[in-house]
Order: C-alpha cells, then structure tokens, then sequence
C-alpha cells in the first residue's frame, strides 16, 4: 500500500443446438399406425457464443469465495506470486453468464501477493473482498458508489522507481481488506488490528510498484467509477494467476 494521508476476451464456448424434430415422422396417440410425412425444413446447427458460468482463471478455492449475489467482478491477476505487475478486468453478471470488459495494465505491491497481508510487508492481499466505497481529490466523476470528496486524498513524495506520487489518489475505491464498509476510504478502523494493514485502495497508476494497492491508469479508474454499482454487488477477485487458480 502507498502511506496515505488521512481520509478480468470472453471465455467462449460452443453449444451446438440442433432442431429438434425436423424431418420427423409423428405417429399422434389417438390415431394408432397413422403417420403422415413432415413438411418442415430440417433446422440447421447453430453455434452459440456462451459467457462462462464461473468467472475465468479462478480455482475452486477462489471461485467459493466470490458470493453468490455478486454481479460485477473486478479480476486483478498478478504476473507471478513476487511481480509487480498486474492486469485487470471489470466483469459483468448477465443472463447467459460473466462477460470481460477491457483489460488494463495494473501495478500491485513492490514485493508481490501474500494470503497473510501484514503491515509494511509490501505485499498486495490475496483474496476476494467487497468494493462499496469511493473517493478521490478530484470531484466525483458521476459514480454510484458513496464518494468522499477532500483534500485528504492529496498524495505527495515519490515512488519506489523515483516517480512523483502527486495525483495517485484523484480517485480511489476502498477495497473491503481489513475495514469497515461503508466509510470514507479515509476511516482508519482496522478490524483484524493494526498489524494485518489496511487502507488497500484501487487507485490512480503512478508508473511503479505499490506498496499493498491496485493501481490503474487514470481513465480506468474513471470508467470503473461509472461502471461500478453497490446495487450488482461489485468485489474485487485479487492475487496472483497461480493462486487465484487454486
């Protein structure tokens, strides 16, 4: 996590669905032996595009984790267990199953992804947790989600890599590690205790390592605040691909 100042193309598969009956004789029960010759067309194969049921590259330790209500996913899949690099993708809950949005280049922790998050360990948690909060030093872009609005947000010093941090955090979504849903991304309540860490933030891309957040560029950061909705139950699904599949 970055110290901050207070306040995943769709998985397609083929259904080959094929006309049930074309060309068939038809002997009706009330007229035994009776068949008369069909004058329909056979229908022909047709292949269906279809989403996947299960959200892509989740194992079923994962994949139990993400609740049942949940109809917004965003997937962040780390390069490898110690990377500093991710990609994310926004996926959607409809009627024929979880369809991809774009993917976009993330950062996560200088260190990589741990399934025991500590304070200061420069570790991004693995897991999947709930997304209901927002905020940003810039105004609110026109999202569902509750968004705090202040100067607490305001970010300073540089990065791992000597890049300035100054614009980081114009827009952020809490993660729900190791906080109380349902505040200000800037509530410092810690749950677990101080010593598990916290404030784990999707935030603005600053072009290096984090030191626990998911970064993205600023425009992703701004279409996931449109697109996010505390009505379709939106979680983040995070890790690296090797332990996100277990």
């Amino acid at each position: 996590m970055i110290t901050h100042k207070p306040r995943v193309a769709l998985l397609a598969a083929s259904l080959l669905l094929t006309g049930c009956g074309g060309g068939a004789v038809v002997t009706p029960d009330h007229e035994p032996g009776v068949t008369r010759p069909s004058t329909s067309t056979p229908l022909p194969d047709v292949a269906l595009e279809v989403a996947p049921q299960q959200l892509p590259g989740l194992g079923p330790k994962t994949w139990a984790q993400v609740p049942s209500e949940a109809r917004q996913a965003v997937v962040v899949t780390g390069r490898g267990r110690n990377s500093a690099q991710s990609t994310v993708v926004l996926y959607e809950r409809s009627d024929i199953g979880w369809e991809a949005g774009d993917s976009w280049p993330a950062h996560n922790a200088l260190r990589g992804w741990t399934d025991h998050h500590r304070a200061g360990d420069l570790r991004s948690p693995i897991g999947v947790f709930t997304l209901t909060d927002a905020g940003g030093l810039l105004r609110d872009p026109g999202t569902k989600l509750p968004y705090d609005h202040g100067s607490g947000f305001t970010a300073t010093g540089t990065g791992f890599e000597g890049e300035p941090l100054a614009g980081s955090f114009d827009y952020v979504i809490a993660i729900n590690y190791n906080r109380k849903p349902g505040t200000t991304p800037l509530d410092w309540t810690r749950p677990l205790g101080a010593g598990r860490g916290g404030g784990i933030w999707l935030h603005v891309d600053h072009d290096g390592p984090t030191q626990g957040c998911v970064s993205i560029a600023r425009e992703h950061m701004k279409e996931l605040l449109l697109a996010l909705d505390p009505g379709r139950h939106p979680v983040v699904v995070m890790g690296d691909a090797k332990s996100l599949a277990r």
